[in-house]
């Protein structure tokens, strides 16, 4: 986690375990086209099986569509807490989504593996960052913006969540969350592209 802040402001930058979950399950149950905002396929690719036995009797494939949906609003509405509870083997959290809590009775151990593996590397990138002063880039830009506005910055708080995603961008959430691939901060004009407009609304 890295914190950047000043006068009335804060930006804190960090990734989540349970959304790296979610997009595991989301691209092994080969989910195309769910959730909001429309996340790229996570990095390194999962490869999807066929669901079709496992959630007939319980809605079948559109059941997992909105299950997982309603999952994924409840995770970007928590964060940084997790809800709603994974707790293996029953997940008794997911008792009003059965497609759903059987997928993830199915593929919740390969799934908390890649999960972990991505929190590593994570754990890696950002102490790349902290040694090649990367990380400074958005506290930098703040100042760039209050300098050419001349006053100081209203008070906001964002946060940004980076996810180990296949395409290099970042989805805006309003008011106060970007989603953005990990790999982003590595590429500052990228970056910056994505990052500025929203400064230049909240600063």
């Amino acid at each position: 986690m890295h914190h950047a802040s000043g006068s009335g402001w804060q930006i804190i930058t960090d990734t989540s375990g349970p959304m790296m979950i979610a997009l595991y399950v989301r691209d092994a149950a080969g989910l195309n086209g769910v959730g909001r905002p429309m996340l790229s396929h996570a990095a390194p690719k999962v490869r999807p099986a066929d669901h079709t036995h496992l959630t007939a009797e319980v809605g079948g494939l559109s059941a997992l569509k909105t299950e997982w949906e309603a999952w994924w609003e409840q995770l970007l509405k928590a964060h940084p807490q997790t809800a709603p509870e994974l707790s293996p083997p029953e997940f008794g959290a997911f008792g009003n989504s059965p497609a759903l809590q059987r997928v993830l009775q199915a593929h919740f151990g390969s799934a908390l593996t890649w999960a972990r593996e991505r929190r590593s590397e994570y754990a890696e990138l950002e102490g790349e960052r902290g040694a090649s002063g990367t990380d400074q880039l958005i506290a930098d830009m703040v100042d760039d913006r209050l300098m050419e506005i001349g006053r100081d910055s209203r008070d906001f708080r964002l946060t940004i969540i980076e996810l180990p995603l296949e395409e290099q961008r970042a989805w805006y959430l309003e008011p106060d969350k970007i989603i953005m691939s990990q790999e982003l901060m590595g590429q500052p004009e990228l970056f910056r592209s994505y990052v500025q407009p929203v400064l230049e609304i909240l600063v």
